[in-house]
């Protein structure tokens, strides 16, 4: 990936018994918007039947810390769960709220620079001008 162009970047973490939670967070003087999409969530090699619950550990718009969990996996019942790209804001924390892993959890890390945001606002204008030009007859 360019160092000042947009993109995504595969994300991928795991949660054990020794490493119950990852911070995923971006430098607070990066000037650019991203967006964390989770996809899966899945018990990995060497998971006991047991239960596994993956808590997201973020801010409300009051700025105060609120868990939620967002995966409830059991070996023998429901060893993964499609997230369908579930977007977080950095900084957010996962924990492995109960059970002892490993969990694996994976998805796109989406960078957009606010320079290049604009420049593709523009770009998508001229392509819709150039859409819309109006139809001209044949000339006879």
């Amino acid at each position: 990936m360019e160092p000042h162009g947009s993109g995504s970047v595969f994300f991928g973490c795991e949660l054990t018994a020794s490493t119950k939670s990852y911070t995923f967070q971006v430098d607070k003087e990066d000037d650019s918007d991203h967006i964390l999409a989770l996809s899966v969530v899945c018990l990995t090699d060497g998971a006991k039947d047991e239960c596994n619950v993956v808590e997201v550990v973020g801010r409300n718009h009051e700025n105060q810390e609120i868990a939620v969990p967002v995966a409830n996996l059991k070996l023998s019942c429901q060893p993964l769960l499609s997230l369908d790209n579930f977007k977080l804001q950095p900084p957010v924390t996962f924990r492995l709220a109960a059970g002892s892993g490993p969990v694996h959890l994976a998805g796109w890390h989406k960078i957009v620079h606010r320079e290049d945001a604009s420049f593709e606002e523009d770009d998508d204008l001229s392509e819709e001008e150039e859409e819309l030009a109006p139809i001209v007859p044949a000339k006879k």
